[in-house]
């Protein structure tokens, strides 16, 4: 008899500063090849992020409705975040070229870091390749409408930070 296999744990970390349907597209389909992922909400503080850490862990909490994605911030090295919370696979996506080097380097990185610890890439659907947060709280800043890109409630949070 086999012993049984431990679970499969994907971090798939960011500031998701707000969550998008393009980071929706990538929980999701991390899904299927992972047990649980762990949306890991980045303490950056050379970044002024638009919401707060807080909020930012309870806007994707709202988006995605999956008991086997668990919402949780760091602060340090993403490489021992994963080694604590037992995660054997990184999530990243790339939605272009120019994405690569930056994302490689990092994976090289938490491979030296954090050996066994093997990064994922994901390609975003194709209609959300274009997609990132910034342009996101841009078009929310000038009253475009968002909501194709982002959850109800994230487009509710815009809307009350720009006063829209």
């Amino acid at each position: 008899m086999t012993a049984p296999r431990p679970p499969r744990i994907a971090v798939y970390p960011g500031s998701f500063d707000p969550i998008t349907r393009g980071h929706e597209d990538l929980i999701r389909r991390a899904r299927t090849f992972a047990d649980r992922v762990i949306v890991a909400v980045a303490v950056n503080p050379a970044k002024q992020p638009l919401f707060t850490l807080e909020e930012r862990v309870a806007l994707i909490r709202g988006a995605v409705d999956d008991p086997a994605v668990d919402v949780r911030s760091f602060d340090g090295l993403l490489a021992a975040f994963a080694r604590a919370t037992g995660a054997t696979i990184i999530v990243r996506g790339l939605r272009a070229v120019s994405d690569f080097e930056y994302e490689f380097q990092m994976a090289l990185m938490n491979r030296n870091l954090a050996p066994g610890v093997e990064t994922v890439f994901l390609v975003p659907a194709f209609d959300l390749t274009y997609l990132s947060s910034s342009l996101v709280r841009e078009v929310a800043r000038f009253g475009g409408d968002v909501a194709s890109l982002v959850h109800p409630a994230v487009q509710q949070a815009l809307r009350q930070k720009f006063g829209k």
